[in-house]
């Protein structure tokens, strides 16, 4: 099992790789000014736990949670040929910024 920096320094990578492809590759109008405030990567690295949020706000929501389901196989290959893992975690989206907030 990794160690919790580890997890930490995982999701952080997902966090700024995510965030450059949506930026400069994701052409998907309903991902337009969103950002990824967190990752977190579950002890196992079978789960990737993203919690995004948009410049409107909560009105977008379901719009994001919608592009971010189209996009998920392939944000989930680019990721996996961009960082080294030996497997990588499935996406799982969330509009909340941080896990406190449930």
């Amino acid at each position: 099992m990794p160690s919790k920096v580890r997890l930490e320094r995982i999701g952080d990578r997902i966090r700024q790789v995510l965030s450059e492809m949506l930026i400069h590759e994701i052409n998907d109008p309903r991902l337009h000014q969103v950002f990824v405030n967190e990752v977190k990567v579950d002890r196992e690295l079978a789960y990737a736990e993203i919690y995004v949020s948009a410049v409107e706000g909560a009105a977008r929501s379901a719009e994001i949670l919608a592009g971010l389901e189209h996009a998920s196989g392939f944000l989930r290959h680019e990721l996996a040929a961009r960082i080294e893992l030996r497997t990588f975690p499935r996406l799982i989206t969330s509009t909340r910024s941080t896990r406190g907030e449930w």
